[in-house]
């Protein structure tokens, strides 16, 4: 393996002078940017007279499904700025402004109505880019686009206003110098591209710059901004203090369902977070007793016939700021489970970022990997947690980084050390991979978790009899993204004692090679907008080289008419060794379909049909499916219902004995007041563990962070005779937090 890698990176630094010589020229119109000397005065109008001050760009090109044809619709963008802030202002013309998508909805839920979005890559590096996007009704949408990721839950402060007209619709923004980062300097130059959405019979986008599809990097074909004098994002402060009630109280005996619940205990607490942001290229944030309940319930997961550890989505403000640099799995910030306090820097200087993020957690996780199986093991431990992470920019999407993560916990600990890079090159070819070695020092509590599951035939075992070992681990990418033909071959290869404290692996002791081909086609004068056929094989093997796991699944994906989406694919091989049982022909097929064919309905559904492993200790092989779908009307621009349902059933193949069969219902219906104000109804119900829950939520959000909460849940289990649905569970709460900005 080391020789494979030495020879990779030898190999790729070659041919780094035949990448510069090698790119096509990319188009990048500039816009030079006019100067104010008062605030724009938003209304969602353009009426404001400094408008007219502003030269005028035109979105262009239909970038989707179009291949940079003439745009079908007219778009107009204005873009002024001042001391404290830079503004955009469109004019959205539509010959048909009855068929426009929009919906009085919550932040960030904006996606499939009409909306522009502004994509700011202030240091003009392909290494991040801001994203703002504002709907017919000036509802607003943030995200933070990353080397062809996006995350939706980074949030920044800004201000937006729309409305709509007989001739399409208009919007203005108003971006603070405070809310982005951006270099040093007397005039900046910042990459810039700004992209209209039209969901029709297709999900038509136009763009300012055209689109090369040849070109797998969307941050390099941007425009540019010129001619921002004199700005900077001086001395901010933000302080977030919180404060939370609540009421709750719990059955008296869990076995006893006619034992009613016990007295309602209340309770309160108070909490602070901070940010200080004395330029443009540093903060410093940190939080006192943070308030870290999750305002919005986890959607529960069939977790039957699972072996290892289910993942859940980051949904922690504190948390989400800077996540562009830690993307991997080697860092889950769901980890820190429930800190007394955390602490973050995060700086830029010139091409070298960095962050470092610390935590003391009272009641540590640990996650505990293995070749067929991971324990989640939950304690009232408590640990300390530190993240370091540098990541140097070399351009064009590539950088080389190095990271720290640490865990200690009392006389226990895991120390991760990390390499990684992204090398582009020939244009639309990248490198890509992440070393790490770790350090592990268990606790020595038996009482805690007591295993004999043993590390791939090595001496250690899983359960906490204070053994100490160290473990290193390699993941290499090397793929090739373009028009037609894509491919990349991958490489994951991590010894028996490799384990993170601070992350989501859960497998260790394998060596698997995966290789992937795709060809994707634009029909033109058809009812199909895109499609890609491909196929996938990979092997696993654990590390004595027997061979765990070989698949070959063919797959087809289809962007039609009426915004439908299908991909089909078939395990034409799988076989798979489990619990020293070797089975073959596991075949089945995948499946997944979604639509949005009219402004108030959408609909999907996927799965999974044929065989599956029942994996007991006795594992047998099944035939059976997974099943999920969901329905979202929106009777009104108001009103949003969603309805999902999701099911599992497995039988024995030869006997048809059933293993299982359950499902899993959930509601959520939401009306927006407006919007700031919004009413909120969960209800769930799982088969498996017979839970009924229901979270009614009332919300008032001023702002990305100044919000109030009140709400309840209630959860219930059925009994059966003779109590049938017991309430085990009730909590009444409120909680209100207000963001003060210097």
């Amino acid at each position: 393996m080391k020789r494979m890698i030495t020879i990779l990176l030898a190999v790729l630094t070659g041919l780094s002078v035949v990448q510069a010589g090698s790119g096509k020229k990319l188009i990048r119109p500039a816009f030079d940017i006019v100067r104010i000397d008062r605030p724009v005065d938003l209304s969602g109008k353009l009426d404001d007279p400094l408008w007219e001050q502003a030269e005028t760009l035109e979105l262009l090109y239909e970038v989707t499904p179009g291949d940079n044809t003439p745009a079908p619709q007219r778009t107009l963008v204005k873009i002024l700025y001042d001391d404290a802030n830079i503004y955009f202002g469109f004019r959205c013309y539509d010959t048909e402004p009855e068929k426009i998508r929009a919906n009085l909805t919550e932040r960030d839920n904006i996606f499939q109505d009409d909306y522009v979005i502004v994509c700011i890559d202030t240091y003009g590096d392909h290494q991040k880019a801001y994203e703002l996007a504002v709907n017919p009704f000036g509802v607003q949408g943030d995200l933070m686009a990353s080397m062809n990721d996006e995350d939706i839950n980074f949030d920044a402060i800004w201000e937006s206003a729309a409305a709509i007209d007989d001739q399409g619709w208009t919007a203005e923004m108003k971006v603070p110098f405070k809310s982005i980062r951006f270099p040093k300097k007397d005039v900046q130059s910042w990459a810039l591209n700004i992209i209209r959405t039209l969901p029709r019979s297709s999900r038509i986008q136009v763009s300012w710059t055209p689109i090369d599809r040849d070109i797998p990097s969307l941050l390099a074909q941007s425009g540019l901004v010129r001619g921002l004098e004199g700005i900077e994002s001086s001395g901010t402060v933000e302080l977030l203090p919180y404060g939370i009630a609540q009421s709750e109280a719990n059955i008296k005996d869990p076995a006893d369902g006619g034992s009613g619940l016990g007295k309602s205990e209340t309770s309160g607490r108070i909490g602070l977070g901070f940010s200080y942001i004395p330029g443009s290229n540093f903060s410093l944030d940190g939080v006192i007793n943070p308030d870290f309940s999750q305002i919005e319930s986890d959607a529960a997961q069939i977790s039957v016939n699972t072996t290892f550890a289910l993942y859940y989505p980051e949904k922690r403000p504190f948390f989400l700021k800077g996540n562009e640099l830690l993307q991997t799995p080697m860092y889950y910030s769901r980890s820190i489970n429930d800190p007394l306090a955390a602490g973050r820097v995060i700086g830029k200087n010139g091409s070298l970022s960095y962050m470092y993020l610390t935590a003391y957690d009272r009641n540590t996780v640990i996650v505990v990997p293995g070749l067929e199986q991971s324990s989640t093991v939950a304690s009232n431990r408590e640990s300390f947690a530190n993240i370091a992470r540098l990541r140097y920019d070399l351009g064009d999407e590539s950088y080389i980084g190095g990271m720290m993560l640490a865990r200690n916990i009392s006389d226990a600990h895991n120390y991760v050390f990390g390499l990684d890079w992204n090398y582009r090159f020939w244009g639309n070819w990248s490198f890509s991979g992440e070393g790490f070695y770790s350090d592990t020092q268990e606790l020595n509590d038996p009482d805690l978790f007591t295993s004999d599951r043993d590390f791939g035939g090595s001496k250690y075992t899983a359960g906490f009899d204070g053994e100490n070992y160290s473990g290193m681990g390699v993941h290499l990418v090397l793929q090739r993204n373009a028009r037609h033909y894509g491919f990349y071959f991958l490489i994951n290869d991590f010894n028996p004692t490799y384990q993170t404290y601070n992350g989501f692996f859960t497998r260790i002791n394998y060596r698997q090679y995966l290789t992937n081909h795709s060809y994707t086609f634009y029909p033109k004068n058809s009812f199909i907008d895109r499609g890609t056929i491909g196929v996938t094989a990979y092997q696993y093997y654990d590390y004595s080289y027997e061979k765990r796991e070989q698949v070959v699944q063919p797959s087809l994906s289809l962007t039609t008419k009426g915004q439908i989406n299908v991909n089909l694919s078939y395990l034409v091989t799988n076989d798979e060794l489990f619990r020293d049982v070797w089975f073959d022909g596991i075949n089945r097929m995948h499946f997944s379909v979604s639509a949005r064919p009219h402004s108030l309905l959408n609909f999907g559904f996927s799965g999974q049909l044929g065989r599956f492993i029942y994996r007991t200790s006795s594992p047998v092989m099944g035939k059976g499916h997974t099943l999920e779908a969901s329905l979202t009307l929106k009777p009104t621009t108001k009103l949003n219902m969603n309805f999902s349902y999701s099911r599992a059933r497995l039988s024995d193949l030869d006997t048809d004995a059933l293993f299982y069969d359950g499902d899993i219902y959930r509601t959520v219906i939401k009306y927006q007041f407006t919007p700031e104000i919004m009413f909120r109804t969960i209800a769930e119900y799982n088969s498996f563990s017979k839970n009924f829950n229901i979270y009614p939520l009332f919300s008032y959000k001023a702002g990305a962070f100044t919000t109030f909460y009140a709400g309840m849940s209630n959860n219930s289990v059925d009994y059966g005779n003779p109590f049938g649905f017991t309430t085990t569970n009730r909590q009444y709460f409120i909680k209100m937090q207000y963001m003060i900005r210097t």
